[in-house]
């Protein structure tokens, strides 16, 4: 026998519980979907945010984990999980009513089935949608399904226009001109929250550009430098040289070259390098 609300309120107040945790676990049963799809859950759960949960109960978010805990350890089970990011609303169940063999004193009369009868707990997807370029799913009355649905989905935290729209272009690309309402809900439980990026084209190469001579020419004689010890061979070249022609090298090639004194410098040791004046 499939659980229903009256069973598992019999049971909430059979548990041995404290007062807020028998409030806390009423407000979930009341929020549980007694049909798969309604709001976008699957049969026999409910979702909160721990902020919303909280709100309602008007406790704080320390005191609603110590009451969440206390009806997990009990006899009702509950358990809760997160499926769509670390901000998405919490799955509330109670697991001790699934695969449960009901008892002959446990069996719900008509009035215990109201939740899965009244037409409020039916699906919310239902009829035809007609697929139209650039609508407003706020004048077109799909709004409040999308709203409904989406925050147990992994579109959650996605703008309910936004969730419209990539569902027309889906369905425009396949030359859908009107579609079953159930196509919406399952497009939305697909939804890719992290589309891959489309790839990005290559830019085009540019032909290597030419040097100078003179340009040439410098950079053979900073390339021939040694660049790792470069104080030791500056040294080395002012104690051959002299302090005063070592300055007057390399202000000869910045005047020369036109490059910055860093450069001169290089070029200066990759020349005395090639002449033989110091090793590399």
């Amino acid at each position: 026998m499939e659980p229903t609300t009256g069973l598992i309120l019999r049971r909430i107040t059979q548990t041995e519980l404290s007062v807020s945790a028998h409030k806390l676990a009423t407000v979930i049963l009341d929020a549980i979907s007694w049909k798969d799809g309604f709001n976008g859950l699957p049969r026999g759960t409910a979702a909160f945010t721990l902020t919303d949960l909280a709100a309602k109960m008007g406790i704080s978010r320390q005191y609603l984990t110590e009451l969440l805990n206390e009806l997990g350890a009990s006899g009702l089970k509950l358990q809760r999980e997160k499926r769509n990011g670390k901000f998405a609303p919490w799955l509330f169940r109670f697991a001790a009513f699934e695969n449960e063999a009901a008892s002959q004193d446990a069996v719900s009369a008509t009035g215990d089935t109201t939740l899965s009868k009244e037409k409020v707990n039916k699906t919310i997807f239902s009829g035809q949608i007609t697929i139209v370029a650039a609508s407003n799913v706020f004048q077109n009355g799909w709004a409040d399904a999308i709203n409904s649905a989406k925050r147990a989905l992994p579109c959650w935290n996605v703008d309910t226009q936004l969730i419209w729209d990539r569902f027309i272009a889906f369905n425009r690309a396949r030359g859908n001109d009107r579609v079953p309402a159930g196509f919406l809900l399952g497009f939305m439980r697909r939804w890719r929250t992290s589309p891959s990026p489309a790839p990005r084209p290559e830019a085009p190469s540019l032909p290597p550009r030419v040097l100078e001579p003179k340009e040439q020419e410098l950079l053979d004689r900073i390339k021939a430098a040694p660049t790792s010890n470069r104080q030791f061979h500056a040294s080395d070249l002012c104690r051959l040289i002299g302090q005063a022609a070592y300055e007057a090298r390399i202000l000869e090639v910045i005047r020369d070259f036109g490059c910055p004194r860093f450069s001169a410098s290089l070029a200066v040791h990759g020349q005395a390098v090639l002449a033989g004046e110091i090793n590399r």
